[in-house]
């Protein structure tokens, strides 16, 4: 990837809808993916292999497998145990992110198991021969909302247990939305000074208000892949008041106006978070929906 193209990951029909009152429904989530293809993603996280009864939202993950249109994007699950892995393969994915989570309490309330347990999982899903792109997030790599900071060292010494088994990719999460520019540069830094060929990618939440800051730091600090949700919508159902990923179409028209590419056409976007808006029955928080794109478009 060139340094001056930027790739966004669609998040919305996974982690954009799964902390949401309405279900959405299969053809739904289809018309979804369907539209964000069409805007431009490349790589979309479509579902997570969970309980259906903690989560609903994500109840239709086999059935919602088997409806994608096949050829058209890169297809990425979620995975929080060994069960999840194997249910994703067994769906066709092209990928799996499988998540470790760094605190321990938010590990016990997240995933019903400690760190470790959770680090020994991704040893055997990472070593396995499944045919399948396997990457590793690290949850709540930023901040706990049980434990509150993360130290550094802590990141780091997690990491290096479960690092022995190497992911395609790694993703940091801040699933709170706890990051300032600072963290993301300090914990980037880290990251490269000890792996320096493993890619990394930022999963960033808006919760407060710093997600496009934080964004711009991952920028400058060399990363070239982020996620992003269609109008901003999203959240974790175990962490209080986790709102809120990114918005694909204001990430991208951030990035476009600094001369980065990311493929992404942001009026069709931007009329992709309109489409979602009307499903989930309430505004949702991205801001280029609003104001439109600048300059205006000429009317005669």
């Amino acid at each position: 990837m060139s340094k001056n193209n930027i790739e966004i990951v669609e998040v919305s029909p996974r982690d954009g809808i799964q902390n949401e009152k309405a279900l959405l429904n299969l053809d739904a989530k289809i018309s979804l993916i369907t539209q964000a293809i069409a805007a431009g993603a490349e790589r979309i996280e479509v579902t997570s292999f969970v309980n259906p009864h903690k989560v609903p939202q994500m109840a239709d993950a086999e059935a919602l497998a088997a409806a994608l249109p096949r050829g058209k994007a890169r297809y990425i699950g979620l995975a929080l145990n060994r069960r999840g892995f194997d249910r994703a393969v067994a769906a066709g994915l092209d990928e799996v992110n499988f998540a470790v989570v760094l605190p321990e309490t938010f590990s016990a309330r997240n995933q019903g198991m400690s760190t470790d347990e959770g680090i020994a999982l991704w040893h055997g899903v990472g070593s396995s021969d499944a045919p399948i792109g396997k990457g590793l997030t690290l949850a709540a790599a930023f901040g706990c909302p049980f434990e509150g900071e993360m130290p550094v060292a802590r990141m780091i010494e997690v990491l290096e247990r479960a690092l022995t088994v190497m992911p395609a990719e790694l993703t940091l999460a801040d699933t709170i939305g706890a990051a300032s520019p600072a963290d993301i540069a300090e914990r980037v830094g880290a990251v490269r000074d000890r792996w320096p060929e493993l890619p990394i990618r930022l999963h960033l939440h808006n919760t407060r208000n710093t997600g496009f800051a934080n964004a711009w730091a991952g920028v400058l600090a060399g990363v070239r892949s982020f996620d992003a949700s269609l109008g901003g919508v999203g959240g974790c159902p175990f962490a209080p008041r986790a709102t809120g990923n990114i918005a694909t179409e204001d990430l991208a028209w951030m990035l476009h106006r600094a001369g980065y590419a990311t493929g992404w056409d942001v009026d069709k976007a931007c009329k992709a978070a309109d489409w979602l808006e009307e499903q989930l029955g309430h505004e949702v928080p991205g801001m280029l929906m609003k104001a439109g794109t600048f300059p205006p478009a000429l009317r005669a």
